[in-house]
């Protein structure tokens, strides 16, 4: 088996349609599908019911203490070589997208971490393709930004080397697997010209400002646990300077006009000495 998708769902009948109607048309046949329901009582059972017949099917309802709780439980469940996560309410671009990843996965020899682009989806419809195309992903990717979890194919294998989803975060835990396992790990993702999954940012992590707040709390909670405090220091401190100087040089005559502003300037201040 090459790979296990496993979905999470709790509560969310009218998704998890959407997520396993997409799986469900898929031309590839190596892989399985896993459902980890948290005991829904709003019609998700029955939804799983529809699609009780298809060969790939596997699932199971069940109280659970979180969402990072259900997707543990689907990776030590799931048989394939790679994970791959499509919570309840994200779905497939199209259906040979499977195909698509699964040529990707032999052609580059079975890369650790290989990842498409993903597609935002606001409930007014506005879309915007979300490129995360790092050539190489740093610590700093991941002091400002993130790997996207959804419609990632992710060697199985590395949850046994790097440990599971820590289960005492409610949002961020994945954004802090990939810090230690790519930043810290050494473990670089490959990115790869196929649109994977259409996101749904109605999702706990693109809600209210109290998740937002939350958000920021978890992440600044795990920055301090992994960063020396020096470290972590020159990160705030030089973040902002960082980001606008690769704006800077995506445009180069801008650049080049702020980089002569610059020089007089260190001129100016070098008379003053």
């Amino acid at each position: 088996m090459k790979l296990s998708i496993v979905t999470v769902n709790k509560d969310n009948a009218q998704g998890l349609e959407k997520t396993l109607a997409s799986i469900a048309t898929q031309t590839a046949t190596d892989f399985e599908i896993i459902v980890v329901d948290g005991a829904s009582t709003d019609g998700s059972l029955e939804t799983i019911g529809k699609y009780r017949q298809h060969p790939a099917l596997r699932w199971v309802s069940e109280p659970d203490s979180g969402i990072y709780n259900g997707m543990n439980k689907g990776i030590r469940m799931a048989k394939g070589e790679y994970v791959m996560m499509l919570n309840s309410g994200d779905w497939l671009t199209g259906a040979s997208v499977l195909q698509q990843l699964l040529v990707q996965l032999e052609q580059h020899g079975n890369p650790p971490i290989l990842y498409g682009t993903t597609i935002n989806i606001w409930p007014d419809g506005r879309t915007q393709r979300n490129r995360v195309s790092h050539a190489r992903f740093t610590m700093f990717s991941f002091y400002r930004g993130t790997l996207d979890h959804v419609g990632t194919c992710i060697r199985r294998e590395l949850f046994d080397r790097f440990g599971m989803y820590d289960e005492t975060l409610r949002i961020c835990s994945d954004w802090a697997w990939f810090m230690k396992v790519v930043a810290l790990g050494q473990i670089q993702p490959l990115h790869v010209d196929v649109d994977t999954v259409y996101f749904d940012m109605t999702g706990i992590s693109e809600g209210d400002g109290r998740n937002r707040a939350l958000i920021a709390r978890e992440k600044r909670d795990v920055l301090q646990a992994t960063l020396p405090p020096l470290v972590l220091a020159d990160y705030d401190a030089f973040a902002d300077d960082v980001i606008f100087m690769r704006r800077l040089h995506r445009h180069p005559l801008a650049f080049r006009i702020v980089q002569l502003i610059e020089r007089v300037l260190f001129k100016i201040e070098k008379r003053k000495l």
